[in-house]
């Protein structure tokens, strides 16, 4: 992304997103996605590659929503600090949680870029982790509606 394009991407966000609570929330779980694909560089077992790229193409499509959710939250609980508004207090908990779920889910992987020769189980633990990313999503969602 260059310059321009970043500032006015950065500008964006603030309007949308605002420069508290939810705007780091949605940039918490941005930089997990990075970092995600980051690992997926290292990784020469093209069978590992590929299971690796799909829960990463999963995961991917994941931000639309997370950014959907924070934008809602915004809306609804403006933000420029780090306090949390009580109302919407579960919606940040499972957004945190996605993000730190994601951040995990990018070491388990980097784990198994790391291992020495074939990985017999593939990528079951990223897998196992990535479901837990896919589930607090949900649940900040189904919370965000139930308010």
């Amino acid at each position: 992304m260059g310059f321009l394009s970043a500032a006015r991407q950065g500008r964006k966000d603030d309007a949308e997103l605002g420069k508290g609570l939810w705007r780091r929330a949605h940039d918490r779980f941005h930089r997990g996605l990075d970092r995600f694909h980051q690992v997926l560089e290292g990784v020469e077992d093209d069978q590992l590659y590929g299971e690796l790229v799909d829960i990463a193409n999963q995961l991917a499509a994941l931000l639309p929503r997370v950014r959907t959710v924070c934008m809602e939250a915004q809306r609804r609980a403006p933000s420029d600090g780090l306090d949390i508004p009580a109302a919407l207090a579960d919606v940040h908990r499972s957004l945190s949680k996605a993000g730190n779920s994601l951040a995990t889910t990018a070491e388990a992987a980097a784990m198994l870029r790391l291992a020495v020769g074939p990985v017999p189980v593939g990528a079951a633990s990223v897998h196992r982790r990535a479901e837990s990313v896919f589930q607090q999503v949900e649940d900040a969602e189904r919370q965000l509606h139930a308010e």
